[in-house]
């Protein structure tokens, strides 16, 4: 084993990080924005100076959205339709509008997530460098 393996580093606290990744927020100090546009991560935090380039968090945000919204329109659409039975182009409309509003909220939440799960625990490059 080498002198890097031997050595532990302290743990990082995990929700603390993960609320400051869903607020969008740089998972070291909680002040600085972690995205730059709608899902574009910033090379460094402006506040800490801690690098957020290392996370790897491609796909992992699109599918849980995907399992989320799923979990929650489908079973939402049978109760809807089965209570009410609205028409189709109403029921179309407004479940077409609520899966695309939610999406687009649920999207850079996850990500910012995934990404502070990842600084947290020190995945793909997060190392203490300070």
């Amino acid at each position: 084993m080498s002198n890097a393996e031997n050595t532990s580093s302290p743990e990082r606290e995990l929700w603390p990080a993960l609320i400051n990744g869903w607020r969008r927020k740089c998972p070291s100090c909680g002040s600085g924005p972690l995205l730059s546009g709608y899902l574009t991560v910033r090379p460094t935090c402006p506040v800490c100076r801690e690098e957020l380039h290392h996370h790897r968090a491609d796909d992992g945000p699109a599918y849980l959205t995907i399992l989320i919204v799923g979990h929650l329109m489908a079973p939402l659409l049978l109760i809807v339709f089965e209570k009410f039975r609205p028409e189709p182009l109403v029921l179309f409309t407004i479940f077409a509008v609520g899966t695309v509003a939610l999406s687009l909220y649920l999207l850079p939440r996850l990500k910012g997530a995934m990404i502070a799960f990842q600084w947290a625990r020190q995945m793909h490059g997060f190392s203490l460098q300070r």
